[in-house]
């Protein structure tokens, strides 16, 4: 259980807002926002989840084959879903309310949004007023009777954290961690605490029905307590389920529990005094949110995404149906148009890369394992899939991928490189194992070393194979013989040796809390650190493109290494993801951070580019466009300090001329040109000004 309260606890604590992120040198071009599913509501024919920072719309109008319909990207992570006629109403953690039109619902916009000064984990509506559940900012009271520009009423600040809310009449119920808070809202300006009951476990979720509140308490399952008289609340009675209760929905006489790993649990509360469990479904992940209406439940499943279970008989229910969401992206390779993540348990995913600023899923393919490493060649996908061994995916067809091959081996699949007709996989602790994956559809172990350590990632070059070992450093296995692999060298590191890569002399690793470590490889049998870099986080795995490393620092998002000079490298760029940087990929001018629970996220490194800077400093004067993010119009205001020929053009994040704006002789002056961008995609954009022999440079964001 206590693994239950660690990841979801990590889920809450990795996610800020992408409007607070800190970066220096780089540019956040796109995200592919899956995460776990946590939030869940419905109706009519639709259901809706969050999946990390995707509001997924489902039509459930077959239960037993459910199917996306839209998607829409939010700031962070969905922690709770209300909907009322065209709109949901999304608790965006760090990113606060958030108000969708869904009156399309395969084109879900948003309408409006506050950003609540907490972060949002629960959202009940009624009326004109949204009340939020602002964590450490108590109740948030929200107008939302102008959907397009909502505005905060009144607000009460609890001695708790507010995780969830519900409201019924002239109260709202408050589940803040320490127990139930009832707040009297008739006076939405001046909400005021009239009652409280104390419970025992951990409150996250409650729901009123009647004369009763329907706690869920962690631990210590669910609590009834009777509210009839709102100044002194009284527990009547519980039931205890075997795990940690996180919510709770309620029709007729059964109350729908989701109690973590232990799935779904029914409980009969037709007495109120004596609940007891008349059923339940274990689920496949770990169950969070549910939601009830007629014959069927709807659970968000965290890592297992949508279930939908039948209720009709509460003492048998059977699941009717599902739809899996991505969860974890925990590696990712680049190969042209596709960015591939291995997504622990939703396998392979592939991304269309091909317009960065806007990734789509084209296809995915569930391995039976947790998949933890992954390599690209030709028409093939390595899957390195933990309990399952090698996994070999043909990719021929993105939208269609097709497992062709596998090879069982020993203990877990951690890293998986490829080099001529063999696959070299790094096997936690029982080290490296040398497949022959010359016939893809029935590969063949051929060899294997023990390493000393626990092998989390591979890397290749010429004859040697380098394996990032864990607690034993850096290992240099000479591959010559693939059936008789030899450690030939070996360099112990300070900390956790979690990835490497080789360029050039030098070996470039990963260190867990000692950042990058810099290893002159020239002679393999005698490797010597020659210059290091400590970076903030805790360095997972590293990717080096001409003079810079990049290294995927965990809780530190993506850090830019100058590596030009190896006995001294410096940091010359970063951008702090909102989740924990497990890998990196590098093509071009773009890095792909798969940064767990937050998705994929495709930053631009500005060094690279020409067009890099938001200002540039050559020449005097100015160059800005306002407003900045735009919807549709934008302008660009400059000034000219002489006669001069003035070229003004706009590019996309690509570096392709979208628009000539101006390109004539302009006198001395203060200059503003007016620019409609409403036919323009949503991203990033960049202007050039080029007068004399001064250009400068300004990014604006397209964004609706």
């Amino acid at each position: 259980m206590k693994k239950i309260i660690t990841i979801f606890m990590l889920a809450m604590s990795i996610s800020f807002s992408l409007a607070a992120q800190n970066s220096l040198n780089t540019t956040l071009i796109g995200h592919w926002g899956y995460g776990p599913c946590i939030a869940v509501a419905e109706s009519g024919n639709y259901a809706y989840i969050g999946s990390g920072f995707m509001l997924l719309v489902i039509d459930k109008t077959i239960p037993s084959a459910p199917q996306k319909i839209g998607e829409l990207l939010l700031l962070d992570d969905i922690m709770d879903i209300k909907v009322l006629g065209n709109y949901a109403y999304i608790a965006d953690w760090g990113a606060g309310l958030r108000i969708i039109d869904i009156s399309n619902p395969s084109s879900p916009k948003e309408s409006g949004a506050y950003d609540t000064p907490g972060y949002a984990q629960g959202i009940a509506v009624n009326g004109n007023y949204a009340y939020i559940a602002d964590y450490d900012a108590g109740l948030r009271i929200i107008d939302i009777s102008n959907p397009a520009s909502p505005q905060e009423t009144g607000f009460y600040n609890i001695p708790g954290s507010a995780v969830g809310i519900s409201v019924s009449g002239e109260f709202a119920y408050i589940a803040d961690g320490v127990g139930l808070r009832i707040i009297s809202i008739s006076i939405p300006t001046n909400p005021q605490e009239i009652g409280f009951y104390e419970t025992s476990g951990f409150a996250w979720r409650v729901v009123v029905s009647g004369d009763f509140a329907y706690v869920a308490d962690d631990e210590s399952g669910l609590q009834i307590i009777n509210i009839s008289n709102p100044a002194s609340p009284q527990k009547v009675g519980f039931y205890d389920t075997p795990g940690q209760t996180y919510a709770v929905a309620i029709s007729g006489n059964y109350a729908y529990i989701t109690d973590a790993e232990n799935g779904l649990r029914i409980i009969d509360v037709g007495n109120p005094v004596s609940p007891q469990e008349v059923g339940f479904y274990d689920t496949p992940g770990y169950a969070k949110g549910v939601t009830v209406n007629g014959n069927y439940a709807y659970i968000a499943d965290y890592s297992a995404g949508l279930r939908i279970v039948n209720i009709s008989n509460p003492s048998g229910p059977q699941e009717t149906g599902f739809y899996e969401t991505p969860w974890y992206a925990y590696k990712v390779a680049v190969n042209g148009n596709y960015a591939y993540i291995a997504n622990e348990t939703a396998g392979l995913r592939i991304v269309n890369i091909s317009n960065p600023s806007d990734p789509q899923e084209t296809g995915f393919y569930n391995t039976p394992g947790y998949a933890r490493g992954v390599a690209v060649r030709d028409n093939y996908v390595y899957v390195a899939d933990e309990t399952d061994g090698l996994r070999i995916i043909n990719i021929s067809n993105p939208a269609s991928p097709q497992e062709v091959g596998f090879c069982n081996i020993p203990d877990y699949a951690e890293g998986v490189a490829i080099s001529g007709n063999y696959a070299y996989m790094a096997n936690s602790e029982a080290g490296l194992y040398i497949i022959d994956i010359s016939n893809p559809s029935t590969p063949q172990e051929v060899g294997y070393i023990d390493t000393p350590g626990t092998a989390v990632g591979v890397t290749i070059s010429g004859s040697y194979l380098y394996i990032a070992d864990e607690s034993s450093g850096l290992r240099i296995v000479d591959i010559s013989n693939p059936a008789s692999p030899q450690e030939v060298g070996f360099y112990a590191t300070s900390n956790y040796t979690e990835g490497v890569v080789i360029s050039g002399n030098y070996a470039y690793v990963a260190d867990g809390t000692n950042g990058l470590r810099i290893i002159d490889i020239s002679n393999p049998s005698n490797p010597q650190e020659v210059g290091f870099y400590d970076t903030p986080g805790f360095a997972t795995e590293v990717s080096v493109s001409g003079n810079y490393a990049y290294v995927a620092d965990n809780s530190s998002g993506l850090r830019i290494i100058d590596i030009s000079n190896p006995a001294s490298p410096q940091e010359v760029g970063f951008y702090n993801t909102p989740g924990r940087g497990d890998g990196v990929a590098v093509n071009g001018n773009y890095v792909y951070i798969a940064d767990g629970e937050a998705g994929i996220f495709i930053i631009h490194n500005d060094l690279l580019s020409g067009i890099n800077n938001p200002v540039s400093n050559q020449g005097n004067g100015y160059v800005q466009n306002y407003p900045n993010p735009f919807t549709g119009n934008t302008t660009l205001a400059f000034s000219m300090e002489n006669k001069v020929q003035v070229n003004l053009s706009l590019y996309d994040c690509l570096g392709n001329k979208v628009s000539e704006l101006l390109n004539k002789e302009l006198p001395a002056g203060e200059y503003q040109i007016p620019f409609d961008g409403s036919a323009l995609k949503n991203g990033v954009y960049y202007y050039t000004l080029t007068y004399g022999n001064t250009t400068k440079t300004g990014k604006m964001v397209k964004a609706e």
